[in-house]
């Protein structure tokens, strides 16, 4: 007996019951069953994304979003057409650290471009251990159209020939119709981090010499020791080219997003292109649960009309630069003289509406 055979037996024998009894001015109306729709999606979603996540970094390609942040001794990708749903999207790890060698452990920040018609990872490692202090950065490149399927190949390490020190949190900067790596790392001389910029002849390989773009000054880049400039990245808007950074050690509650401001065409090499910010443009709010706010990286909505920032942040104080920093999404705007407004950390657990399109 199927569905609705089973439905309508009780409805027919309660017919011919009464039918013995008495006469029927009116049939029972047909039992039509009811129509199930499915549970609208939620229009809003809530920070963080996912409960660990440090580092994130997001990709946007062909309708979908491709998002990595930092696992230590593995590479993961995941794949998603909405970031408002990231804990619910698959990922996939493309890359294991090796047994050993120079890049089998502590694998940090990787960041995911295509370039020239194939697929790049950039990375930090080094050796496995608690000895941080031979960090260098690694290039992986896939030529499958989509970076969660084919082989990654191991292109080696991209350094400066004439500097190389140790090095991480590289990223990549478009002008004037040439490329350039951006990278934190020393000078060979002191522990403190410096953002410096090279110029790029392919995507694995540096050419010509680095130069210093910033280093820590202010008094709200010097929480610490060590005092850091990190995790540089890029904003464009308009006739002007951001670079975006960490400041102060990522084990304090104090890390913070500072920005460099050059002309979208001017020579990225010269540091007298780039203006320094003398504040910081993001800064946790323990109000709002957000301590350790950085590392960042930026996308558009699905619609194209929405500026998003991805960041990470600690939801207590004092839990340090290790994996409890989680990743969080919030929309900002643009200042009247054309400068990104970040605004302030939104609280945790706030409904948020999702990005435009979603």
């Amino acid at each position: 007996m199927n569905l609705v055979s089973r439905l309508l037996y009780p409805i027919l024998i309660g017919v011919l019951t009464l039918g013995g009894a008495a006469c029927q001015k009116t049939r029972p109306a047909p039992f039509i069953p009811p129509v199930l729709t499915p549970t609208p999606t939620a229009p809003t979603f809530q920070n963080p994304l996912l409960s660990s996540g440090p580092d994130p970094w997001v990709y946007q390609k062909d309708g979908f979003y491709y998002y990595m942040h930092t696992l230590n001794d593995r590479l993961s990708i995941w794949k998603t057409a909405k970031m408002s749903e990231l804990n619910v999207a698959a990922s996939q790890v493309v890359w294991k650290a090796p047994a050993s060698g120079n890049a089998a452990g502590n694998l940090w920040a990787p960041e995911l471009y295509f370039l020239d018609g194939k697929w790049y990872i950039y990375y930090s490692a080094g050796p496995a251990g608690p000895n941080l202090g031979l960090q260098r950065t690694w290039v992986l490149e896939n030529a499958s159209a989509d970076p969660t399927t084919g082989t990654w190949v191991d292109k080696g390490r991209i350094f400066s020939p004439t500097a190389d020190f140790w090095a991480i949190d590289g990223t990549v900067l478009e002008q004037n119709n040439r490329r350039y790596f951006i990278w934190s790392g020393h000078n060979g001389q002191d522990a403190i981090q410096r953002l410096y910029i090279s110029e790029m002849s392919n995507p694995w390989t540096l050419a010509g010499p680095r130069v210093e773009l910033s280093h820590p000054e202010f008094s709200w880049e010097l929480v610490g020791p060590p005092y850091v400039n990190e995790g540089p990245e890029i904003l464009k808007h308009g006739n002007k080219t951001f670079l975006v950074y960490s400041a102060s050690f990522c084990g304090t509650d104090q890390y913070s997003l500072g920005m460099l401001t050059a002309g979208s065409t001017a020579d990225p090499m010269l540091p007298a292109s780039w203006t320094k910010s003398t504040q910081p443009v993001f800064s946790p709010s323990p109000a709002n649960r957000a301590y350790a706010t950085g590392h960042n990286s930026f996308f558009t909505s699905r619609d194209g009309q929405e500026n998003w920032l991805l960041y990470h942040a600690n939801s207590n104080p004092n839990e340090g630069c290790v994996e409890r920093r989680n990743p969080r999404m919030q929309q900002f705007s643009w200042n009247t003289d054309g400068t990104p407004n970040f605004g302030v950390p939104v609280a945790i657990n706030t409904p948020l509406a999702k990005p435009g399109g979603e």
